[in-house]
């Protein structure tokens, strides 16, 4: 599995107004969605294209479009919907899914409780978009969940990454032999007893939506 830490000023300028505990909702909201575009910015080096010609208005250019198929956009819900906007401006063919998970607190596994993806990803590649990775068993749940229905790579968006979230990735997909890439913004300290990503920025949904 490979990470990226996108190191850049705007994305730490961005990060560090999204930590604050005084940012208000809309303002978190729209920081969020910024940032997720220029994380999707690194996260798309590798998307397939095509080469194409097209008439300039002096002479023919070669150049490339997006491939077929297009990449599909997976938020987890509910907080990865606050990162879509971010990655359909900067991919507005894509298509997009949705993967609704929940952590079972009688076994502490993820599971699934809502779809909306196409059964057969044969040949897809898919950007899968959490505010955070924590523990990592969603994010681990929802790659393999799109890896079994044929999906050949998968890249996950992450605003903050706590290093235990990706010790477990690494572990569940060692010997997967497809291709897997986490990229952040950064790469926090570590977890609490409760499960959060210390110093980190909280519960994202709560602070992109209220508690409601």
């Amino acid at each position: 599995m490979e990470t990226l830490v996108v190191d850049h000023p705007l994305v730490a300028h961005k990060l560090t107004t999204l930590r604050d505990v005084r940012t208000d909702s809309p303002t978190f909201r729209r920081l969020a969605d910024e940032l997720v575009t220029l994380l999707a910015y690194e996260a798309t080096r590798d998307v397939r294209v095509t080469e194409v010609t097209v008439e300039t208005p002096v002479s023919p250019a070669r150049g490339v479009r997006l491939a077929k198929p297009y990449p599909l956009v997976v938020p987890i819900l509910r907080a990865g919907l606050g990162m879509l906007d971010g990655m359909t401006r900067l991919l507005p063919t894509a298509e997009v899914g949705f993967l609704g998970m929940i952590r079972n607190e009688s076994t502490l596994q993820a599971e699934t409780y809502a779809t909306r993806l196409p059964d057969d990803l044969s040949g897809r590649q898919c950007y899968v978009v959490d505010p955070m990775l924590a523990t990592g068993g969603t994010l681990a749940a929802a790659v393999q969940f799109l890896f079994d229905r044929g999906a050949v790579d998968v890249t996950a968006l992450c605003l903050l990454a706590a290093p235990e979230g990706l010790a477990y990735m690494d572990k569940v997909f060692a010997n997967s032999g497809k291709p897997i890439r986490v990229v952040t913004a950064a790469l926090d300290e570590r977890l609490n007893e409760s499960g959060y990503i210390v110093p980190g920025l909280g519960d994202a949904g709560d602070r992109l939506y209220g508690v409601a």
